[in-house]
């Protein structure tokens, strides 16, 4: 771990990004150019007094998980992003299997998004990121995976008509397999399903029947327990080569739902706003 080195990219990387690159507000004037250390702490998940810490030269080994969030945070580019690994002493995530990296052009449109809940996604279900609009409707599920969610974790399908949770559960296992057969070399995926075949009787039970779908757009029945039900559209934007979705779900101006999408900016940004 080459501290010197890695507290000088640090500081580079947070002074060339100003508020607005990263979805905060900029507020007064200031002193001094680029994010401040909390604010990429924020950003990152991360303790304040560490992030201080690691560009003071003085901070323990970053685990691996803080150096993607801090890649995220920082919108590295790919190559940003291995750099930062080497400089930690550690090997960056191999090419060519699934990575938690977030496309910067990706973040870029995340972050102009304030009004309509948006996340991205990796191809076989991985919450990489969401704005504050998408927690607001889902709840905060970054770094979570969506599918085993889905199958495996109780009260995960709350915010779905009942009558749709069949539809949602052939989808996810279909787009699933289609992954996993395209990528046969990434062992996330397929350790994914391993696990879901021996945790899920459902999920082992869809499996089997073989079905294969690439998740396409489609409207989207949420029931959410302060505003009601909230029929949105829904819309992807594919990143190069697919491995990354930006999700972003929308309302008709007139309809009820616009009206609830509208409460739920309100009432939602004010609940995350005072849990921090």
């Amino acid at each position: 771990m080459d501290r010197t080195e890695l507290a000088d990219f640090l500081r580079r990387a947070r002074t060339r990004l100003a508020p607005g690159d990263v979805g905060l507000a900029s507020g007064p004037r200031r002193r001094t150019p680029g994010l401040r250390r909390e604010e990429v702490a924020q950003l990152a998940g991360m303790s304040p007094d560490y992030y201080t810490r690691l560009e003071q030269r003085r901070g323990s080994h970053p685990s691996r998980q803080i150096l993607t969030a801090l890649a995220r945070a920082l919108r590295l580019t790919d190559a940003e992003r291995d750099h930062l690994f080497h400089l930690a002493g550690d090997e960056p995530p191999r090419s060519g299997g699934s990575s938690d990296h977030v496309r910067p052009g990706l973040l870029m449109i995340l972050d102009r998004l304030n009004d309509l809940p948006a996340s991205v996604l990796s191809d076989w279900g991985q919450m990489l990121a969401q704005n504050a609009m998408s927690v607001a409707l889902t709840g905060d599920h970054t770094g979570t995976n969506i599918i085993r969610r889905w199958f495996l974790t109780p009260g995960a399908r709350d915010l779905a008509p009942p009558e749709n949770h069949e539809q949602h559960s052939r989808a996810h296992v279909a787009s699933l397999r289609a992954v996993t057969t395209a990528r046969g070399d990434d062992p996330g995926p397929a350790a994914l399903v391993t696990e879901l075949r021996r945790g899920s009787a459902e999920f082992a039970e869809v499996w089997a029947e073989h079905d294969v779908m690439v998740r396409r757009p489609s409207p989207k029945r949420f029931l959410h327990p302060v505003v009601g039900a909230l029929d949105l559209d829904c819309e992807v934007l594919l990143s190069d080569g697919h491995s990354q979705q930006l999700v972003v779900h929308s309302a008709r101006p007139g309809t009820p739902t616009y009206e609830r999408l509208e409460l739920l900016r309100v009432v939602g940004l004010q609940d995350i706003g005072r849990s921090r």
